[in-house]
């Protein structure tokens, strides 16, 4: 069969690429065209475009650059015409693909969802979209189940395809000597992966490197920047920059500070203490603080539905609350605490497998349509 996926983000590129690895399982025929990244690229196929040249920011940053999502939009529909798929699998992304789903339906193409939008988190009514639009949606958060039901949707729930990446994951021993990273405990530097994100939060995250002298700390360099680029940012200081690295890096790190997102899930399940950070535009922040109807931000603490992880946003994102709360998760009571509570996250998680589920349901429910 043919498929056509459309990842807006790294997050999405992964579990994109875990997706097609299952699927050529399941489907020894399954041919790929898509919108994603390196990690889908390298399961095959043909990428059209890739995530960066994509993924805004904010509501400001969204309107800054209309014309370019307009450009994007009209260039990704007229390919799934042309290419005329059997299947188009939308992940995450809600601002593009529910776009995409409702020119997609119209044209009488199956559309599966692989990871829900947060449409829970603000203008709910987009499930009613989503309900018209597309066929079948696989949910990878426990809650997102019962809140679909009370739409009178029925979803299926697959696990965290996070999981599967992470039981995948071997260990570099040598990873410390590859990386001259030395002996001290190593705090780890996660970013994002977004311009306008990495641009706003790292210079916060390396303000309160020189406070911690018994410790080296490490950035999760995204992969469309380049050396020159975080140096820039960086104003002199010596940054460790470690690119495709990321599990290594939270794997030997000690303590780490993390942008608001899927990493803030991955650093739990490594089960390293973190320290949650979120920066936006100022009138972006204005109207999500008016439309956001969630107590957390951070899918650790979602999931959960209690404070598990100091979430600083906006203006609590300062050199000062940064650098106290880092030293409570290192040294202070709330390390341990910290440790404790990510344990009742690892068993809401559940197993590994959501990647191969999706891939099985995909193909069942296409053979059934």
């Amino acid at each position: 069969m043919k498929y056509y996926l459309v990842a807006g983000e790294a997050s999405g590129d992964l579990h994109g690429a875990n997706l097609m690895k299952a699927l050529k399982v399941e489907d020894k025929d399954a041919v790929f065209r898509y919108y994603g990244g390196e990690k889908m690229q390298a399961e095959g196929g043909e990428l059209i475009k890739h995530y960066a040249d994509m993924a805004f920011m904010g509501f400001t940053e969204v309107v800054l650059n209309l014309r370019t999502i307009f450009k994007n939009l009209k260039a990704c529909k007229e390919d799934i015409s042309a290419w005329k798929p059997d299947v188009l699998i939308l992940i995450d992304f809600p601002g593009f693909n529910l776009k995409i789903a409702e020119f997609a339906k119209k044209n009488g193409i199956k559309i599966f969802y692989y990871i829900s939008p947060k449409v829970w988190a603000w203008n709910q009514k987009r499930v009613l979209k989503i309900k018209r639009d597309v066929d079948k949606m696989f949910c990878i958060l426990p809650f997102e189940v019962d809140f679909y039901h009370k739409w009178g949707m029925e979803v299926d729930y697959i696990g965290n395809p996070l999981l599967d990446e992470i039981a995948l994951f071997v260990p570099d021993n040598d990873f410390r000597v590859k990386h001259q990273l030395g002996e001290k405990k190593i705090i780890a530097l996660l970013p994002g992966s977004r311009k306008q994100e990495i641009e706003r939060l790292l210079p916060v995250m390396l303000s309160i490197t020189e406070k911690f002298p018994d410790h080296v700390f490490a950035i999760a360099a995204a992969p469309t920047f380049s050396e020159d680029y975080y140096h820039q940012l960086a104003a002199g200081k010596k940054i460790n920059l470690l690119f495709n690295n990321t599990y290594n890096l939270l794997y030997h790190a000690d303590a780490a500070i993390v942008a608001s997102g899927t990493a803030t899930l991955e650093t739990a399940l490594f089960e390293i203490p973190q320290v949650v950070v979120y920066k936006g535009g100022r009138i972006s922040i204005a109207i999500a603080r008016m439309l956001v109807n969630i107590k957390f931000i951070s899918l650790v603490n979602l999931i959960v539905n209690k404070k598990i992880v100091t979430e600083l946003i906006q203006e609590d994102c300062t050199t000062l609350k940064v650098d106290k709360e880092l030293k409570d998760i290192i040294n202070g009571e709330g390390r341990n605490l910290m440790l404790r509570n990510y344990k009742e996250l690892l068993s809401l998680m559940g197993k590994p497998g959501a990647s191969a589920k999706t891939a099985k349901l995909i193909v069942k429910y296409v053979a059934e349509f």
